[in-house]
């Protein structure tokens, strides 16, 4: 297959997690990136107005914002405030031109065992908050996690339970809801070929990468980079392409002992260097 694109290349600020936004704004324009995700928690630590003025100043695509979600709640009270807090994200994706808003469901609520409610939750939840992207122009990207992270982080771990959620919630495939496909949790699935095919380009809003280490020493902290894993990469690409995304590869590790500990730019620049041969 063809080289990947040097233009289409993102980066998830995660990964740079010692850099402010307004410092990971900078690193981007400096190593020739040109696309960043953003984190709700710098965004307000920068200001959304400030941060949008810096982000179209220095001519990044913003290919996302992380993270709404979580709608799990032991109560009614508490299921009203994640909405709540899922509309603010929405109009802050808005103000910072955010092609998709990443949901990040939620788990079980605290004290319960019943994994079938959660998702119900899951389901009212996005279709309570789904009237208002669409009038804000932000979709939704449902991001299914690895079933490790089923009790505490996201009841849908599939690419195919994310899919049935917007068939039921978005019919049509309007464009308003689909999918954040991230490689570290759906490359072990024996339907992703089939699944990411049926996706199809109104669904595939996001291309999340990195690396599965062997072995991974925590659950939620320990990805890797590009080609230091056992992840099929080229392939997850090629079935991406073959199923009509054109948009940005975007570079997002958890990696409480390696990358996180390393000067930014550096990570910077392996990053580009493996995006090109990995």
């Amino acid at each position: 297959m063809t080289p990947p694109d040097p233009a289409l290349l993102s980066l998830n600020t995660i990964t740079t997690k010692k850099w402010t936004l307004a410092a990971a704004i900078a690193g981007c324009a400096r190593h020739g990136i040109r696309g960043i995700t953003v984190w709700r928690d710098r965004l307000q630590e920068m200001g959304v107005a400030a941060a949008a003025q810096s982000l179209k100043a220095n001519g990044l695509a913003v290919t996302g914002l992380c993270r709404g979600g979580m709608f799990p709640a032991p109560d009614a009270q508490g299921r009203q405030a994640a909405i709540e807090d899922n509309y603010r994200a929405i109009d802050e994706a808005h103000a910072i031109g955010a092609r998709c808003l990443i949901l990040v469901v939620g788990g079980l609520p605290a004290g319960s065992k019943d994994i079938a409610g959660a998702r119900e939750q899951v389901r009212d939840g996005i279709a309570a908050i789904l009237g208002r992207a669409l009038q804000a122009g932000v979709p939704l990207a449902i991001e299914p996690l690895h079933p490790m992270q089923a009790a505490d982080r996201a009841c849908i771990n599939t690419l195919g339970q994310a899919l049935d959620l917007c068939d039921v919630l978005d019919p049509q495939a309007t464009g308003a809801l689909g999918v954040a496909v991230d490689v570290y949790h759906v490359w072990w699935d024996p339907q992703l070929a089939a699944q990411v095919a049926r996706a199809g380009a109104r669904r595939l809003l996001a291309h999340h990468i990195c690396d599965w280490l062997v072995p991974t020493t925590d659950l939620a902290f320990d990805r890797g980079m590009m080609g230091d894993g056992i992840i099929d990469l080229p392939r997850i690409r090629a079935l991406m392409e073959g199923a009509g995304y054109r948009g940005y590869s975007e570079v997002e590790i958890f990696s409480q002992r390696d990358w996180w500990q390393r000067d930014p730019d550096e990570v910077l620049a392996v990053m580009k260097d493996r995006y090109r041969s990995c």
